[in-house]
């Protein structure tokens, strides 16, 4: 079973006005967000989580990172906790919807055991990752892991106020308690290792510490260390704890002699629903129907039986597949935002929009519980764990 453990975090002083110091994971900024976020703030978590090269210095991003990082301990801007803790952390979007895990050191272990990958990976470059681990000596965000413990949530529920909260830039309020107590971290330990933890966010983070811990292990003679975990945000796999979104997709570079609505029409029943007008459009995202959005019109997409068993799944992602993987020259981009994969459209930049539906939680657990992985972007857990929340240093 996989473990967990309580650490010792780093966290922003009372001093630092944490709404102005947090920032989303790296994989979701741009350019210009990451502008505003440094802008922000001098101790903004984004100068660590996605650095830059410091002209001034000649310094590369990494050591730059490095650099920052050491003196915000330095300086006090960021205090060790007095011992081991675990953390739970509460996201609660506008509306009252919650997402309450708690934050420990997973057990880094290589595949096959009872860390399950949620889906198979793109292709991405890890060496950035690893190189701002190796400078930084620290996981600076969690990854998100999805555990199939019955009942975990009752074993980290806070209590009394919260030690640190912050709002973010959407309007959803982040909340983090220590947890320290020794029956309390007792309690977290047993309920999290009792059961596999599924990987939902985080696949090329949790890769990267796992070649860390091989590199450090080669270096210290498999003496055991902190390498040998990882920052982790541990909830519990229950309708009640997530908000699971679809990741659409926008389709470009088709040649004119590809009709979208025959090509799909092998897998799909395809009702031609009206032009693409923003009401209609509206209208069937809101439903949550499987859709094409061309600018000739939008479609709706109702798989056949034998659709399933060709794709041999009943995940959108994978029954649009069997249609775009048909057109060999297209390049599909994932967009999680519709309006987004429409506008793509509307203004030329694609020339059609798939809508998918949103994986349910039910679906995960069977997936989780089969060993399967599910492909490519077929699942966006929102909202996402802020950077800064809490650090946990990567000594030896």
């Amino acid at each position: 079973m996989p473990r967990f453990r309580p650490f010792p975090g780093l966290r922003y002083d009372r001093s630092v006005p944490l709404d102005k110091v947090i920032a989303p994971p790296y994989d979701v900024v741009g350019p210009d967000e990451r502008a505003v976020l440094a802008a922000r703030h001098r101790a903004n978590a984004i100068h660590v989580e996605l650095p830059v090269q410091d002209t001034r210095t000649g310094l590369d991003k990494y050591r730059s990172a490095a650099q920052i990082f050491a003196t915000w301990r330095e300086d006090g801007v960021l205090a060790p906790e007095a011992g081991p803790a675990f953390y739970a952390y509460r996201m609660t979007v506008p509306g009252g919807r919650s997402t309450t895990g708690v934050i420990g050191a997973l057990g880094c272990e290589a595949p096959g055991g009872d860390i399950l990958p949620h889906e198979q990976t793109i292709p991405k470059d890890k060496s950035d990752r690893l190189d701002l681990l190796r400078a930084c000596r620290a996981n600076l965000s969690p990854i998100w892991g999805l555990s199939l413990s019955r009942g975990l949530a009752a074993a980290y529920e806070p209590e009394g106020p919260p030690h640190a909260e912050a709002v973010d830039d959407d309007g959803v309020a982040h909340a983090l308690w220590v947890l320290d107590e020794p029956g309390v971290i007792e309690k977290i330990t047993r309920a999290v290792e009792a059961a596999p933890v599924v990987i939902a966010d985080g696949h090329h983070r949790y890769e990267t510490a796992l070649a860390y811990q091989a590199e450090r292990r080669a270096e210290l003679g498999g003496a055991p260390g902190d390498h040998d975990l990882v920052m982790a945000l541990v909830v519990e796999l229950s309708e009640g704890q997530l908000s699971v979104g679809p990741i659409h997709r926008t389709i470009s570079n088709l040649g004119p002699e590809v009709d979208l609505a025959e090509l799909f029409g092998r897998w799909f029943d395809i009702v031609h629903a009206g032009p693409g007008d923003h009401h209609l459009v509206d209208s069937v995202a809101g439903s949550g129907a499987l859709a094409l959005v061309t600018g000739r019109g939008v479609w709706l997409l109702t798989p056949r039986e034998q659709t399933y068993a060709e794709a041999g799944s009943d995940l959108d992602s994978s029954l649009v597949a069997l249609a775009t993987d048909a057109m060999p020259d297209a390049v599909v981009t994932y967009v999680h935002d519709w309006h987004a994969a429409v506008a793509a459209v509307t203004e030329g930049s694609a020339d059609a929009a798939l809508l998918l539906r949103p994986v349910t939680v039910e679906q995960i657990s069977d997936w989780a519980h089969a060993r399967r992985r599910m492909p490519p972007k077929s699942t966006y857990f929102y909202p996402k764990p802020r950077t800064g929340m809490v650090f946990r240093t990567v000594e030896t």
